[in-house]
């Protein structure tokens, strides 16, 4: 069993103001979702704590680790509150309670409660996925990411390319990471006429070498 993380006490009074205000940061933001789940946030942080874990502050939330690796992060939202894995597509989720953010993302999944009595009656399965989680993570096991060629190159963007060679040029000499952050965010739009504009609006930055979340 781990200890809890004297500055989790101090990050919770902090949160408590915050709460109270309007969000202006991340970390208001995740502060306010903390505090609007605080009864089955402390019920998750008890269960990740009967482990062997660090608690530590992790992108304004509760994160456990091992051995400086992550494992499981609590959040909250506006309609529940949930208790994320890092390689949770790794897991064996016999119950079928694990969702992805988006079916995009590769690695992370998560379980998500609207009240604590859903979680009072997984405790024991919180449990074995936590032990499992470690387990995972010990055996130095990783997420097969996909490669470049496996993101879909949005039409929108092929015709971008056909009327500026220099940013197809320029797009060719991103790094892998980079262009895979591209394809996914552009992909992303259901509309046309919304991958245009993304396009467009990136451009610069693509011209420049940039991911879309660089400045």
């Amino acid at each position: 069993m781990s200890k809890p993380n004297p500055k989790m006490d101090e990050y919770l009074k902090r949160a408590a103001k915050a709460a109270e205000l309007r969000p202006r940061s991340v970390l208001l933001s995740n502060a306010k979702g903390i505090m609007a789940w605080k009864a089955e946030f402390e019920k998750l942080r008890k269960i990740a704590l009967s482990f062997d874990l660090d608690e530590e502050i992790k992108w304004g939330q509760p994160c456990y680790t091992s051995s400086g690796k992550n494992i499981v992060i609590i959040s909250g939202g506006k309609e529940f509150c949930t208790l994320a894995f890092f390689k949770g597509v790794l897991l064996k989720d016999p119950k079928k309670i694990l969702v992805a953010q988006t079916e995009n993302v590769q690695a992370g999944r998560y379980i998500k409660f609207k009240s604590m009595a859903e979680i009072d009656k997984l405790v024991p399965v919180i449990k074995d996925y936590i032990k499992e989680a470690i387990e995972i993570e010990k055996s130095g096991k990783k997420v097969p990411h996909k490669e470049t060629n496996d993101y879909p190159v949005p039409e929108e963007l092929t015709t971008a390319f056909t009327k500026n060679l220099a940013l197809k040029d320029a797009f060719e000499k991103l790094t892998p990471g980079r262009q895979r952050g591209y394809l996914y965010y552009f992909a992303q739009a259901k509309q046309s006429k919304t991958r245009e504009e993304r396009i467009e609006k990136y451009t610069d930055k693509i011209m420049d070498g940039l991911g879309f979340d660089e400045r």
